[in-house]
């Protein structure tokens, strides 16, 4: 009864900030996620830089499929202060800067918390209704929330008990791609009686092996995706707080745990984590969510070899299901909105050529191909791009072995290597990333945890940013993108019609 009690009073609230919202004026709530190094911080800067430099005479040629700007209605696109004074600000100055700041730039630091910022945009409406009252002129404001995918990944817990998440996070650990990482974690869950005496000694040490193995599962080399809870590895304000000092252990469903034992304990902490951490995550922003974004790196995951791809699937699937999706009335906007729009995108799509585009969409197409058909059944649009919000390379032709091949040319970060070349961060270098199968089953076939680079088809470098361009009247020229017009029309064009 007080679960149900809480469910109904958390409806509750959002509908009542869902009405704020729909009083307050024509808006849209955009969501930016996706698991760590999808380009979040990247996406988000480039969006706004694009938007609020687009008019600038003789910059429209940047975003050509972005209709409202190639038709010439779009007014004005400034910044304007947030609406929720309890969100921190996204710093888009801040990463602006680091993108363009000549010899020193690089790329901004990722999203570790929820951030927000406003665009508002005015514009000339194409709509008869407003043209017959003489009132064409219409504005639109953004509010871009941006969020860890991790956290994401969280919601599912609302509806698991702790003997149900341990299962299946046990379950998960001792597969072939994980166990070999998750051994002293394991050895140590194995160690302890769920029933015996609370330690806070042994909650602190099951809990720092567990985080552990998930932020081992996390790095580069293994690219694993499916790891809730995900403020273990964002704690925040949280850190070394009981709500993040919990772990996994073999107790059954319904298993009756005594007072004081390790087991009991450890629910209860799971139990806070929900209620401190998840529900207020979903009521506060993600419920109030119109459109969403989801950025995939999934060239990390090939790097890394198959299981990372099956993870990442399995990533995608629960991201999506965790989303109130349907089409959106005027009753929805009102009280529970739901989000109507959801564009998955493939970034770092300029570290292919783009001859390889098609097949990087139909792998990811792949990836989401369980989740976007429920989606789609209960009215949402889904579409799927190959994106690079910043293009850090430009494509070439090169000879080898007198063979041409297509290739990318672009700064490799300080220390990326190819074989026994180093790159220094300073030359350019042009690198054959190899081709992306026609057929993306192929990309699941295997059982390795992570490849050596001696066993990978294809490898994918990381770049610097790009060099700013000056033009003739010394602006600096917007930001180089691959698709980004493309996922603005999706995202909010027909909202400037």
């Amino acid at each position: 009864m007080s679960s149900q009690i809480s469910d109904i009073w958390l409806e509750t609230r959002v509908a009542a900030e869902s009405l704020a919202d729909f009083v307050s004026g024509a808006r849209l709530r955009l969501g930016v996620t996706g698991l760590s190094r999808a380009g979040k911080t990247v996406f988000i800067t480039s969006l706004v830089h694009h938007l609020t430099r687009a008019l600038v005479a003789g910059r429209k040629a940047h975003l050509p499929v972005f209709r409202a700007l190639t038709e010439g209605r779009i007014l004005s696109a400034h910044l304007d202060p947030q609406p929720d004074f309890n969100v921190p600000r996204f710093a888009y100055e801040e990463h602006l800067e680091a993108l363009t700041s000549g010899e020193e730039r690089h790329w901004p630091n990722s999203t570790r918390r929820i951030s927000e910022l406003r665009v508002s945009i005015e514009f000339n409406s194409k709509a008869w209704s407003l043209r017959h009252l003489g009132q064409a002129h219409a504005r639109l404001d953004i509010d871009i929330v941006d969020y860890p995918g991790e956290w994401l990944l969280d919601l599912p817990l609302l509806g698991k008990t702790y003997a149900q998440w341990s299962h299946e996070t046990l379950e998960a650990a001792s597969a072939a791609a994980r166990a070999p990482i998750a051994a002293d974690w394991r050895g140590a869950t194995a160690a302890a009686d769920p029933k015996g005496r609370y330690s806070e000694q042994t909650a602190q040490k099951l809990a720092r092996l567990f985080t552990e193995y998930l932020r081992l599962a996390k790095t580069e080399r293994f690219a694993l995706s499916t790891l809730p809870p995900g403020r273990f590895l964002m704690p925040g304000d949280l850190e070394g707080s009981p709500a993040l000092t919990f772990a996994p252990l073999p107790v059954a469903e319904g298993e009756e745990l005594p007072y004081r034992s390790l087991g009991r304990e450890m629910e209860r902490r799971y139990e806070a984590y929900k209620t401190h951490v998840v529900k207020p995550f979903f009521r506060d922003h993600f419920a109030r969510l119109d459109r969403q974004i989801v950025l995939v790196d999934a060239l990390t995951a090939l790097n890394s070899g198959p299981a990372a791809v099956r993870d990442l699937e399995n990533a995608l699937t629960d991201v999506l299901n965790a989303f109130r999706t349907g089409r959106s009335n005027l009753i929805t906007q009102m009280f529970r909105p739901k989000i109507d729009r959801i564009l998955f995108a493939a970034t770092k799509a300029d570290h292919l050529h783009h001859t390889s585009h098609d097949r990087l969409e139909a792998i990811l197409r792949h990836l989401t191909s369980r989740a976007i058909a429920r989606a789609e059944g209960v009215g949402a649009e889904i579409d799927v791009i190959a994106m690079a919000a910043v293009r850090a390379t430009r494509e070439a032709m090169v000879r080898h072995e007198g063979e041409k091949l297509a290739a990318i040319v672009g700064t490799p970060i300080e220390g990326e290597r190819i074989g026994d070349d180093v790159f220094d961060g300073i030359a350019e270098g042009a690198i054959f990333p190899g081709e992306l199968p026609e057929d993306p089953k192929l990309v699941f076939r295997g059982d390795a945890l992570a490849l050596d680079e001696e066993e990978a088809e294809y490898r994918f470098l990381k770049f610097r940013p790009p060099v700013a361009k000056i033009a003739k009247d010394q602006e600096a020229l917007p930001l180089p993108h691959i698709r980004l017009d493309r996922a603005m029309e999706f995202l909010f064009g027909d909202k400037l019609a």
